[in-house]
């Protein structure tokens, strides 16, 4: 059944999508229910992180004394996405351990390294998709008056394949996929309906009389700028992965300054010059804190150590292990400013705080105080 959400951009309706982890969260709904009602279920209801209801039908339905199973077809909308159409499947039966205890099953892949938000050696299913699933089956629990324990196997046979195209091994996921999905809904990524959609939003600041841009890459710096930073977001800006065209398109518009607020995942690439921060176009979040870290001290095995860290969390943890983090720190941010000003040609002022969903606040470029004291008290006036 599809989505009837859609996003407008260049003259076009682009439909919206479900997530792998909507889909595995439906199926899992729909097992449990017949597995404890023995009937079948024509379609299944969730609610998304997002705001969005679903109505969805189950597929290849199972039930038999021992165990119900179904699956969810994949829908990405108007998305590319190679998980498009295939069928993600949900097995549940009864346990001996209390509440709704998740397993990953063929074409779902295994954790086998560190720094991910799984854990080693369990299933790659995400913290949000496994929350909608623990959620939509106790509903499911309390309404068939079930208060013993249920196992659920999310699986997705086409996973096994696909992900041989991904970057999963390499990030230590191996055989098959990972259950994603922070808001359950599947946004159409269309590089130009992106770039033209904050384009909008910088020209509706323009029109405002706003003369000073805060801006994050997406959900992450959103959450941080207003529940750590308890910042205004009325201006803020989403760049997604468009750096270059952000800060090209603010000079053009004329703004004063430009603040970004971004993970550290991606503004270390800025540090690179890199102005694309799609992994596709570039994944380079280690090397330069490896060689500043060699160049600060470390050893050649610390600084093989960092640059085989899977994300930058883990690269923190061993700077401050070696008492190296607020020097090396200190140089990506002095080199995050050298290219943010090299693109605007010192036209505007620019600044960036970068941080960590686990260290908080890593580091700052040289105006960050001043632009990030300039936004509290624009929305102290407001």
């Amino acid at each position: 059944m599809a989505v009837e959400e859609y996003q407008f951009s260049q003259g076009k309706n682009l439909r919206c999508g479900y997530t792998t982890g909507s889909c595995a969260t439906a199926a899992a709904k729909a097992a449990a229910r017949m597995l404890l009602t023995g009937e079948r279920v024509d379609t299944v209801r969730i609610d998304t992180p997002k705001g969005i209801v679903l109505d969805l039908e189950p597929l290849d339905v199972t039930i038999t004394g021992e165990y119900a199973s179904c699956a969810i077809r994949k829908d990405s909308g108007d998305d590319p996405d190679d998980t498009h159409g295939i069928l993600v499947y949900a097995k549940v039966e009864k346990c001996a351990e209390h509440g709704v205890n998740i397993e990953g099953g063929v074409g779902v892949g295994r954790v086998t390294k560190p720094g991910l938000a799984c854990q080693v050696g369990g299933p790659a299913i995400n913290p949000t998709p496994r929350r909608m699933i623990t959620a939509e089956v106790q509903q499911v629990m309390e309404q068939e008056g079930y208060k013993g324990g249920l196992l659920v196997t999310i699986s997705m046979p086409a996973g096994v394949e696909i992900a041989k195209k991904t970057f999963n091994p390499r990030l230590g996921i191996i055989g098959g996929l990972s259950v994603l999905g922070t808001s359950g809904i599947v946004e159409p990524m269309s590089e130009k309906a992106l770039i033209e959609t904050m384009y909008v939003e910088i020209r509706a600041q323009q029109a405002r009389g706003n003369k000073n841009l805060l801006v994050f890459f997406g959900n992450y710096g959103e959450d941080f700028t207003r529940d750590i930073m308890h910042l205004d977001l009325e201006g803020a800006v989403t760049c997604s992965n468009f750096v270059g065209e952000l800060l090209d398109y603010a000079v053009f518009c004329g703004f004063e300054t430009l603040l970004l607020i971004g993970h550290s995942g991606k503004l270390v690439k800025l540090a690179q010059g890199v102005m694309n921060t799609h992994s596709k176009y570039a994944d380079c979040r280690t090397e330069l804190f490896a060689l500043e870290a060699m160049f600060h001290g470390a050893s050649v095995e610390v600084g093989k150590e960092i640059y085989g860290c899977l994300t930058t969390d883990e690269v923190t943890k061993v700077l401050q292990r070696e008492h190296l983090f607020e020097p090396v720190v200190e140089k990506v941010t002095e080199k995050i400013d050298f290219y943010m000003q090299h693109r605007v040609h010192g036209k505007i002022k620019t600044a960036a705080l970068m941080f960590s969903n686990v260290y908080g606040i890593l580091g700052r470029t040289k105006y960050a105080d001043d632009l990030i004291q300039l936004h509290k008290q624009k929305g102290e006036c407001e």
